[in-house]
Formats: structure tokens, sequence, C-alpha cells
């Protein structure tokens, strides 16, 4: 059975991606940062959970080195804080470390045994590697990294592993709890939206399946938008 590695895969997006990939006949591990995080997690069969913080070196080298076999990572482990926190050169430099940072550790932790398998990355980008999100510079700051990281690793490491993203646009998480609430921006959100709607965890799920496959086996340094025509319009 094929292995996937799903970082914040505990909860929201991370979690959709995950109920995906057990649909695709994966054994999934997902990644919370809490112990309360992952003692939330739906059982499932062939779900296995790990308490991991992607910006610690030796918390990634555990619990990679755990891993007899991986097939597919799916780096979504990541933050935005609130409240002009990313203002400060604290918030900033913490936001970078688990978003971009930790993206890498994940990648440089995890090749060894992707190569064995001819493996797969997904990295989690955003519609906001493409704009500029005002209230959040370094959530911004990071997914624009994802992205280019993710052009970065592809031509670096091809053609042993594939490396590619998924840019999610407005979809219903904690993370976007306050949009969500807001009944004037969610409206303008959904008014840009074509598919008229936020979009839910398991609409990324499928596109994360694909890329994880061999049915995308010519397709690296891609950053697919999942975002129900968001950015086209």
């Amino acid at each position: 059975m094929k292995q996937a590695l799903i970082t914040g895969g505990a909860r929201g997006i991370g979690f959709g991606i995950a109920d995906a990939m057990l649909a695709a006949g994966y054994g999934v591990t997902v990644t919370g940062l809490t112990a309360d995080e992952i003692a939330a997690v739906p059982k499932r069969e062939n779900l296995q959970t790990a308490i991991l913080d992607v910006t610690s070196d030796a918390e990634v080298a555990a619990c990679i080195g755990g891993l007899s076999r991986l097939d597919a990572l799916v780096n979504c482990a990541g933050i935005i804080l609130r409240d002009g926190k990313e203002f400060t050169i604290e918030g900033f430099q913490h936001v970078i470390d688990v978003n971009l940072t930790g993206t890498m550790r994940m990648c440089m932790g995890a090749r060894p045994l992707l190569e064995k398998r001819g493996g797969a990355i997904v990295n989690t980008a955003s519609v906001w590697s493409f704009f500029g999100g005002g209230l959040a510079p370094a959530y911004t700051a990071s997914k624009g990294g994802v992205a280019q990281l993710t052009k970065a690793l592809a031509v670096a490491w091809a053609p042993s592993i594939r490396v590619n993203a998924v840019a999610p646009g407005w979809i219903e998480t904690e993370l976007t709890k306050a949009a969500q609430a807001d009944q004037s921006r969610s409206d303008a959100i959904i008014a840009r939206t074509p598919f008229g709607r936020w979009g839910r965890p398991e609409d990324i799920g499928g596109a994360v399946v694909f890329l994880c496959s061999d049915a995308a086996a010519f397709i690296t340094g891609t950053v697919l938008p999942v975002d129900g025509g968001y950015m086209v319009k």
C-alpha cells in the first residue's frame, strides 16, 4: 500500500486531503501540533496520527525516521496571525518559519524516502501567492515563497521526485473563520467566485490525489489554483 504523510492533516484542508488520499487507497499519516488536535482526529481505517512541530529539526527528523516507506508528502501545516501581529518582526519570522521554512524542512527530510519510490510532493500555496494580502504580509510572503520553492525543487529533484503545489482559494476552515463571520466580506468573496460559494476542504483533496498519482507523471513545478474560479474573475 502506498503511504502518504500530510503535515497539518489533523484538521481543515489537511484532513480533507487525508480523506481523499484514503479513498484513493493510500495509508495516511496526519500530523497536528498538539495532543488536543490529534485527539480530535476522526477515526479512519489506514489512518495514523503524529504530533509534529514543523519548526523543529529534531521533531521533523523523528517523524520521518519513524516511516519505512513514503510515496507522497503533502505539506499543509500553516498559520496566519491576526490583529497586526504579522507587522512585527517576531510575528513575521514565526509565520515564515512555519509556512515556508517548515515546508522546506519537510521536503529535505523526506527526500531520501521519496527518491526510493519515485514519489511526489504537494505543497500548499494559496491564491495569496499571486495577490497582495494587505492584512497578512507574512502569510502572503510565505505563500509566495512556497510557490517559488515548489518550482525550484521541481527543477532540482527531477526526475526522481515530482514537486507541485495546490493554491487553495477561500475554503471553510478555522483559518478563515473571521472572514466567514464577516457577512459583507463573505458576500464579496462569494460574488467574485464563479462557483458562487466558499470552498470546502474536500475540494482540495481531489487535486492533491491527482498530483500524487501516475496520471500526473509528467507534471512537476505546477502551482494549481483550486479556488472555484476566484483568480480569473
